[in-house]
């Protein structure tokens, strides 16, 4: 049993017996007979678990993950739990991003750029049991005001660290995750949607230098493929003739269950610029792009320049923007769930990130003739003045009266309009 102590001063002490037998104290301060209780309640549990070698309970568990350093400090001390290391922030990130060897370059990449704005606003020697939600606040703000950075790339950085953040937390480094409830999720900018029309597509295809180049702008505009991982990694044995389908590898989904290809129709879009290629491509070549598969080129950069040979101006997310409006052409023929098999994204995203409204869209809703079902119609023809449409409408009610002046013209016969049902006819006529 632990008991409570009250000095002079008002501060108060926890006394109680070590597994040594010899008597501990651990100095509170100044603190209420209340949280003094609660305190004192969870010693005797830890130095119970520490005599009888059980377990201790889990609300007492979490108590110590929450400590703040000074208490934790003084309880290890007294030899009630283990002596926390000090970890900081740089060290943890190196540590943690090197032993992440499972994820992609482009990711490790991601992380890095992260990592630094981490290390820069919060210093590499900031212990990470003293980074608080407020700090987390004004780190966001920082990447916004002073870094300059669009929202949802502060968003992805701020996701990317309360990534890192929840990690330590699993390895009891931290109690909480100063980063959750942040806004993480990326939004769509409606700013940057671009449909690229047909005829723009065309102009594109004839402005591009060779074949090979005409089937990456094809393979994005009309099959919706992601440039440039999924046109690198398209092999001449992806591609069914027989069957007019081609299997898509997807480098960038294959972490996810199912992700890792997907099958998409040969489309007639698609076809002259793929047998071009074909018919070009060295014999037994594996892969259909050889001409671009060096990872130094910026394909980017080239297409801008195509663009504008074609007399266009370049949009924002150049080769987005051609899936986008892909999947766009696609919605407006073919279930949503089909569409998204074939672009291999989900409905979430594709409603949020891809799907456009264009102005064909406004065209056919201008021509719907289910506006026009409540327009008036026209009774009388062109040039016939008002006055004589009131004495048209005068003669057709007289018409229509003097159709009601003879009584017998139609006489109601005994039964009525209504037809009779057969048991009140038998009835009738046994009447």
């Amino acid at each position: 049993m632990a008991s409570i102590t009250r000095g002079a001063n008002g501060r108060r002490t926890i006394q109680f017996i070590g597994t040594d037998g010899k008597r501990r104290s651990i100095r509170l301060g100044k603190l209420s007979q209340r949280a003094a209780e609660t305190v004192k309640w969870h010693v005797e549990h830890l130095a119970a678990a520490k005599i009888t070698g059980h377990p201790i309970p889990d609300e007492t568990a979490r108590w110590v993950a929450s400590l703040d350093g000074v208490l934790a400090d003084r309880l290890a001390r007294a030899s009630l739990i283990p002596r926390r290391e000090s970890v900081t922030l740089g060290a943890f990130l190196d540590a943690y991003i090197s032993e992440r060897r499972d994820v992609k370059n482009g990711t490790q990449l991601h992380w890095n750029n992260v990592r630094r704005n981490l290390l820069l606003f919060f210093g590499a020697g900031k212990p990470l049991r003293d980074i608080t939600p407020g700090d987390a606040d004004r780190f966001r703000l920082w990447l916004t005001t002073e870094q300059r950075l669009a929202d949802n790339t502060v968003r992805r950085r701020i996701g990317v660290s309360r990534q890192f953040l929840r990690m330590a937390m699993r390895r009891k480094l931290i109690p909480e995750n100063p980063f959750e409830g942040l806004p993480a999720a990326v939004r769509g900018n409606p700013a940057k949607f671009r449909f690229v029309t047909r005829e723009e597509a065309e102009r594109i295809i004839e402005a591009c230098p060779d074949a090979q180049w005409r089937l990456l702008f094809a393979l994005s505009r009309y099959g919706g493929l992601r440039c440039p991982s999924e046109h690198l990694a398209l092999k001449w044995c992806d591609v069914d003739w027989a069957r007019s389908r081609i299997r898509v590898s997807s480098p960038k989904t294959a972490h996810h269950p199912g992700g890792d290809f997907r099958v998409i129709p040969l489309f007639p879009e698609l076809l002259p610029h793929l047998r071009d290629v074909f018919e070009q491509a060295d014999p037994g070549a594996e892969y259909v792009i050889t001409r671009y598969r060096d990872t130094t080129q910026n394909l980017r950069t080239e297409f801008a320049r195509i663009i504008h040979r074609a007399g266009l101006e370049p949009w924002p997310k150049l080769f987005q923007n051609l899936r986008a409006t892909r999947e766009t052409e696609l919605a407006q023929q073919w279930a949503l769930h089909v569409v998204t098999k074939w672009i291999g994204n989900s409905q979430p995203v594709a409603l949020k990130h891809y799907l456009e409204v264009t102005d064909e869209d406004y065209e056919k809703a201008v021509q719907n003739p289910v506006q026009h079902m409540h327009a008036p119609t026209r009774m009388t023809p062109h040039g016939v003045s008002s006055q004589s449409q009131k004495v048209l409408k005068c003669s057709n009610l007289r018409d229509a009266a003097s159709e009601c002046t003879n009584p017998n013209k139609h006489r109601m016969g005994p039964t009525g309009f209504e037809p009779v049902t057969s048991s009140l006819s038998a009835t009738r006529s046994a009447s």
